[in-house]
């Protein structure tokens, strides 16, 4: 009676997370459905063109995903370049080099981080840090990083203080305390004995760190890094205060622009052409799938690092 029962919990159990699991996937896939409907207009009148033209006008209905889709793209890519050496050196720093008494509070001070709303993070830039950077930091960029041969056209041009570099700084600020939190969980978890062998052969701490923690953490840090570019592409509030939601292309990043995240927050609920509304659902649309393809490439890379680890075991 008793295996009976047990059998019975077993097959319910099984039922349910596998209906729970079945679950996701239809709501990811009334998700898709529903963006595809939605767009049908504007899918049937530019087709691929949408996604190559610049062109945003809704007085003449002309619409193209090129600007919000860089923009995107850009602030994203910012975002990573500084938040990725930022996290590492702070998780390093809290698992390996700080003294016990300060690991606990700064520990909780990266958590309290990632728990303010985005919309603090966007008021925060918008009347403190801009005016900061258009001051003190963007004429000082303009003046040395914009002389370089070739690459300094990216630091051109009038210091605005908004911007898409500083909305990648903002983002980078925000998925900071992500990446350093999953970086940290991760390191925490390599043997003491594995670093404690290294330091007894003589290795310095960056060698522990290169040859041994980095080596044996590689997956969940790709992991990090991968939740913290997901949060950064699909973050609206706080890039829509400071990006400067301007549909043009400039060479320059200190130049204002746009992001699909902020164009639907600013039109969606002012859309009432049927034209501006499908542009806008396809915008969303690319938002889904570009999240997607950064999902699914990181899984395959975490794929390959697990298989490559196992076949040198």
């Amino acid at each position: 009676m008793k295996k009976s029962n047990n059998a019975l919990m077993d097959a319910l159990f099984k039922n349910v997370t596998r209906l729970a699991a079945f679950l996701v996937l239809s709501l990811l896939a009334a998700i898709l459905i529903s963006l595809v409907f939605g767009s049908q207009i504007t899918l049937s009148k530019y087709g691929l063109s949408f996604l190559t033209s610049s062109e945003w006008d809704p007085v003449n209905n002309e619409y193209g995903a090129l600007v919000p889709i860089v923009g995107t793209l850009l602030t994203s890519f910012i975002a990573l370049i500084i938040a990725v050496p930022v996290s590492f050196g702070i998780a390093m720093f809290l698992t390996e080099l700080s003294p016990t008494w300060l690991r606990r509070p700064l520990g909780t001070a990266i958590e309290m981080l990632a728990a303010i709303p985005s919309i603090i993070y966007g008021m925060w830039g918008l009347f403190i840090f801009a005016p900061l950077f258009q001051t003190y930091v963007q004429p000082t960029l303009i003046n040395t990083l914009g002389n370089i041969p070739g690459a300094g056209i990216l630091f051109q041009g009038p210091a605005f203080g908004i911007g898409v570099f500083t909305a990648g700084i903002i983002l980078a600020v925000m998925i900071i305390p992500f990446i350093t939190a999953v970086m940290r969980d991760v390191f925490e978890l390599v043997p003491a004995l594995l670093k404690e062998s290294a330091y007894g052969l003589g290795a310095t701490t960056w060698e522990v760190v290169s040859r041994v923690v980095l080596p044996f953490t590689k997956v969940g840090v790709v992991g990090g890094i991968m939740l913290g570019l997901g949060r950064a592409l699909g973050e609206t509030m706080a890039v829509t205060f400071v990006i400067g939601n301007a549909y043009r292309l400039s060479t320059s990043v200190f130049a204002p622009g746009n992001s699909i995240a902020s164009s639907l927050a600013n039109e969606f609920a002012e859309a009432s052409d049927d034209v501006h509304l499908s542009a806008l659902i396809e915008l969303g649309l690319i938002l889904f799938l570009i999240t997607t393809i950064v999902l699914t490439f990181s899984r395959l890379m975490l794929l390959r690092l697990s298989k490559s680890e196992g076949i040198k075991s």
